[in-house]
């Protein structure tokens, strides 16, 4: 039976990867430069550049149901207990850091109930929502997602952060989908000389007794 298998050859570079079928040869592979292959009997095995080790990974998840926000509670945080971190330290920004945000929860709220969605970074607002109202929905499901890049790094007016976001719900009538998306580019508050932590809260800017929201799930990926 063939065996699936990697060859020790040394013709290609060390970071190349040969991936072919192990057969017999007394002659050895012999290499055809133009398809960047190597012929090992009557196999032909590929030689490719190994791919960089990956740079994406978790740095939060929310792992318990956070406090609903009410209008009494006013601007408060949305994000619940997790493990991780939220909080990037000083000079550890590199230019090209891109970060993902995804979060869903529950909302409840009555006809035309206005809802701010905040986010900051170590205190300063880098990105919000536009003033929006939310059609009658109870108990429905909200996600937001929101996504950073690191455009230059250093003190405030230096550094430049991108950012951009999406936050849609479904309402009662009909079941249909709203939302609204924004952006925001922070060039003239944002410092990656000192510690960065994310902060995301919502706010009812109208009174209901159906108001409500909080989050379910919530995590922080770098991505890039």
């Amino acid at each position: 039976m063939a065996q699936i298998n990697s060859y020790p050859l040394g013709t290609p570079k060390s970071i190349d990867l040969l991936i072919g079928t192990e057969m017999p040869d007394p002659e050895g592979p012999v290499m055809n430069p133009a398809s960047k292959s190597y012929t090992i009997g009557s196999v032909v095995a590929l030689a490719t550049a190994a791919m960089p080790a990956s740079n994406s990974y978790g740095l939060y998840a929310q792992t318990k149901l956070s406090n609903p926000i009410t209008f009494a509670d006013g601007e408060t945080s949305l994000i619940g207990v997790g493990v991780g971190t939220l909080l990037v330290p000083a000079d550890s920004f590199k230019v090209g850091d891109s970060f993902i945000v995804k979060m869903c929860g529950p909302v409840s709220c009555g006809n035309n109930m206005g809802l701010a969605i905040k986010v900051r970074s170590n205190g300063i607002i880098i990105l919000e929502t536009p003033v929006f109202e939310l059609a009658t929905c109870t108990n429905r499901t909200y996600d937001l997602i929101l996504d950073f890049t690191i455009a230059s790094i250093g003190g405030v007016g230096t550094a430049q952060l991108f950012a951009n976001g999406g936050f849609t719900y479904n309402k009662n009538s009909s079941n249909a989908f709203e939302g609204i998306n924004f952006r925001q580019i922070s060039g003239t508050t944002f410092d990656t000389t000192i510690d960065n932590e994310l902060a995301i809260t919502a706010e009812w800017l109208e009174d209901s007794p159906t108001n409500e929201i909080a989050s379910q799930n919530f995590t922080l990926i770098k991505i890039y």
